[in-house]
């Protein structure tokens, strides 16, 4: 017997695919052929932030790599996997088609942080209970290991004359920003703003606010000329 709430996601999802089919009735048929996404995505695991409902896309419009603090580490193959797939196979496009070379001329990354969010809440308590104690050697769990760049980013802010909601706020908004500058560091990325003959690549940094839900733009990074 299934779990009620199981069960719950369950008829959700056979009312969801019949108001589809009733409206595009080939729409599973088609998505079944393969992937042209527009953008790729790489967020929080957070539950307040599904980027499909937040943007009404459909499946098949996004490609997504999801993780706790929305963190994108050079040595992480996960990520990069992801974004190598994203860059060189899938064919993400944003822009328009080039019937010359049968593909899409440029591509967007989308990095995507949100407000009051746990991973940099966690990494503000423990640069906070360091300085409490400084005798205390910093928990050794996977939260804090898959989170010890950002923690060192937090030691170096001067946080001092921020409110408790201030400081997270800055501290999403640096992860974002350090994200975005990792991505642009990567081989994929690299590579393709090294090749004339290459997609465009355009990576940006969003936040999302969930008192609002509206997204805000913090950055915004393409090859130089």
């Amino acid at each position: 017997m299934f779990h009620e709430s199981i069960q719950t996601l369950l008829n959700a999802n056979e009312e969801w695919a019949q108001s589809v089919i009733k409206d595009t009735p080939d729409f599973f048929t088609q998505s079944s052929t393969g992937q042209s996404p527009k953008v790729l995505w790489i967020g929080c695991s957070d539950s307040r932030v599904p980027e499909s409902v937040i943007t009404t896309s459909r499946p098949g419009d996004i490609f997504v790599h999801r993780n706790i603090a929305n963190q994108f580490h050079l040595n992480d193959d996960s990520a990069l996997s992801v974004l190598t797939y994203a860059v060189k196979v899938v064919g993400i496009e944003h822009g328009d088609f080039d019937s010359s070379s049968n593909g899409y001329t440029s591509l967007t990354v989308i990095l995507v942080g949100h407000t009051n969010c746990g991973g940099a809440a966690a990494c503000l308590k423990t640069v906070k209970d360091a300085a409490a104690n400084t005798d205390a050697s910093q928990p050794d769990t996977p939260l804090t290991r898959w989170l010890s760049p950002l923690i060192a980013r937090v030691q170096s802010l001067d946080l001092s004359a921020c409110s408790d909601n201030e400081a997270l706020n800055k501290v999403v908004e640096t992860n974002v920003i350090m994200q975005v500058d990792n991505i642009c560091k990567s081989e994929p990325i690299t590579t393709a703003w090294a090749d004339p003959n290459a997609k465009k690549v355009t990576v940006h940094g969003w936040m999302y606010d969930l008192t609002r839900g509206r997204i805000d733009e913090l950055v915004c990074r393409e090859a130089q000329a």
